[in-house]
């Protein structure tokens, strides 16, 4: 039994380390690949081909093929998430670091709560979890009002409203999901959203005048690798490793990847793209981290909670039969 659980906390530790550093490692990832790659092309080409291998990986594990209705649903999903959200990282990463890209993607965890306490959520947010939002919303302020002046190189209003317009679709995305008709395996629901979401992000460049600055020959080899780096490590394990920790660990610890990104992003950024953040820029990450880290522990506590009275009350129906 011992040899079990020992084994189990292994897994979950090379699972969520995998999540950690891979997914960390995307905003680098999308930095170098669009070094010498049009970003929507880019992405594009990303999510079709990870898409690809899900799909033929669910069904060998016996996954039903999806249904027109599922296709749709997937399809809403994976252009929010992907299209608005992914996509429109990638062409920011033109104007802003790695850093800051990651920074502003960490508060979708913000968004969604607001979004669905707006949209009139029976569970309201706690005290801890309000405080969180509201002092993620100062952070965000800060990058946003004063971005950093002419000289800083790679910073500027435009790119952090777009980072802001992605981190709000892929939040909208999030919570249409919970509603939406998709597969039942997540597996097989992810490879839709990856597929549909590729090609419109395909379709997307052909808009953008992408496919002109496209010169196959020029490509970098860096940039090639950043590619297979993103479809292999940041679509297809970490995403897999993550599925399987929502099975297998508690929420609250997986969460934590929310808070644990940014950080490994900033640090590879530093470390291997030479990005130098200023004082303000690190303010803001700081309150940014720590807002969505105050709301993911709050939100842990509240669903114990939550779980515990629902036990209690089935104790008390169950003892009056």
């Amino acid at each position: 039994m011992t040899e079990k659980k020992d084994s189990k906390l292994i897994a979950v530790t090379i699972a969520l380390l995998m999540v950690y550093l891979f997914w960390g490692g995307t905003y680098l990832g999308m930095k170098v690949a669009i070094e010498s790659m049009p970003p929507f092309i880019m992405a594009g080409v990303r999510f079709f081909l990870a898409g690809a291998v899900l799909f033929l990986i669910g069904r060998w594990k016996g996954a039903d093929m999806p249904s027109a209705a599922e296709w749709k649903g997937a399809g809403i999903v994976g252009a929010l998430l992907l299209l608005g959200g992914n996509g429109v990282v990638a062409w920011a990463e033109l104007r802003l670091p790695s850093a800051i890209a990651s920074l502003l993607v960490a508060t979708v965890p913000l968004w969604i709560l607001v979004f669905n306490w707006v949209g009139g959520s029976r569970q309201r947010p706690t005290l801890g979890v309000m405080a969180g939002i509201l002092f993620g919303l100062a952070g965000v302020a800060v990058l946003v009002v004063h971005p950093g002046g002419a000289e800083e190189k790679g910073m500027d209003t435009v790119g952090i409203l777009a980072l802001l317009f992605a981190s709000i679709s892929w939040s909208f995305g999030s919570l249409y999901s919970r509603t939406a008709k998709l597969p039942a395996s997540p597996l097989m629901s992810t490879a839709l959203q990856m597929i549909i979401g590729g090609i419109l992000l395909g379709i997307a460049s052909l808009f953008l005048d992408d496919w002109t600055k496209l010169h196959v020959t020029q490509i970098s080899l860096r940039s090639w690798v950043a590619l297979g780096y993103l479809i292999v490590f940041g679509s297809i394990l970490a995403y897999t490793a993550y599925i399987w920790l929502l099975k297998n660990a508690e929420p609250s610890l997986v969460s934590t990847y929310a808070f644990v990104n940014p950080i490994v992003a900033v640090f590879l950024g530093w470390l291997l793209a030479d990005e130098q953040l200023t004082t303000q820029s690190w303010i803001a990450a700081a309150m940014i981290i720590a807002a969505v880290a105050i709301i993911t522990i709050f939100r842990g506590k509240s669903a114990a909670h939550s779980q515990t009275v629902v036990r209690k009350e089935e104790g008390h129906l169950q003892a009056s039969e």
